[in-house]
């Protein structure tokens, strides 16, 4: 599981930054990728990466502003030029009004898809669940109707052990499917052997939180609790003037996101949606005073991968 940032900045492009769009790359757990914004220029950024829009598989969208939805009839233009075909569906998830968008979008263009899109208005709660991932939106506090997103990895089962197996002189096979699958089973020379005495621990599926364009409101830290890691919007950094700004326009602060970060007890920050003026000394900066109060923070750039490894992963790393 990996986040890549295809847009790190707020309002409008700028030389180091484009707008909004980060993309979750699953493709070990799904063979997928899900996007959640598509800022303009989302698919000038994608071609600077080994993402497939083939493989996007999900859209989610925060809000309708411009920066963070301008980019998507033209991936999804593009998407259908490069060959995904009606049995490679895409969803979107999005507030009320991103199907009138993108529809008005593709029919005064003329343009038509070799592909179905399916289409999923916001409401709180879960809004997408399947064996292998779940997905909780909450709604936000901005100008206009926002939400952000908690990715919940379902728990992955725990491996057979395999070495525990031959020591104890059971033969391969089979039998090793049936033990992993749980099962008791009767060994040729006689002995009854658990399955799940031979199975190791569960391991537990990660958690990833995204949150773009909002005021501070209580839902965030829901959302981010325990998260492994979590994307916060920081247009402002955090001086007083900055935090009037941030009030003024229904944004968040940097040390907004670092107070919900330790708040929620999330083992990563990463801050995007920054202004174009954080360039140079000033990221340093930012980066500073947020880690006074949230140490493990990151400033994420344009195309920066960042692994998001299992917990047992992290420990063994230290």
């Amino acid at each position: 599981m990996q986040l890549e940032f295809l847009g790190t900045g707020s309002g409008q492009p700028s030389k180091f930054r484009n707008v909004t769009s980060i993309a979750l790359r699953l493709l070990d757990e799904r063979n997928a990728v899900w996007l959640f914004d598509v800022g303009e220029a989302t698919q000038h950024q994608i071609l600077k990466t080994t993402i497939r829009p083939r493989k996007v598989e999900k859209i989610f969208i925060s809000h309708l502003h411009g920066d963070h939805i301008f980019g998507l009839p033209g991936f999804l233009s593009s998407r259908s030029f490069q060959g995904a075909d009606k049995n490679e569906p895409l969803t979107i998830y999005g507030p009320k009004g991103i199907k009138d968008f993108v529809q008005t979008a593709l029919r005064v263009s003329e343009t038509r898809l070799s592909y179905p899109i399916n289409y999923v208005a916001l409401q709180e709660g879960v809004i997408f669940d399947d064996p292998t991932f779940q997905v909780i939106a909450a709604p936000m506090r901005h100008r206009i109707e926002t939400w952000g997103f908690r990715v919940v990895e379902k728990d992955h089962p725990g491996e057979l052990l395999v070495d525990k197996l031959r020591a104890e002189n059971i033969p391969s096979g089979p039998l090793y499917g049936r033990l992993k699958a749980g099962k008791t089973v009767t060994l040729p020379d006689g002995r009854t052997i658990n399955g799940l005495d031979y199975i190791g621990e569960t391991q537990k599926g990660r958690v990833v939180t995204l949150i773009l364009d909002t005021r501070p409101n209580d839902n965030i830290a829901l959302l981010a609790h325990h998260a492994d890691v979590l994307v916060h919007e920081s247009t402002y950094g955090a001086s007083d003037e900055e935090s009037k700004m941030a009030r003024a326009h229904a944004h968040s602060t940097s040390i907004n996101a670092a107070n919900v970060a330790r708040k929620a007890q999330v083992g990563k920050l990463v801050l995007t949606h920054l202004s174009a003026r954080y360039v140079g000394p000033l990221v340093k900066n930012l980066i500073q005073d947020v880690r006074k109060v949230f140490p493990n923070t990151y400033v994420a750039r344009d195309l920066d991968v960042i692994e998001i490894p299992f917990k047992k992963e992290i420990h063994e790393s230290k």
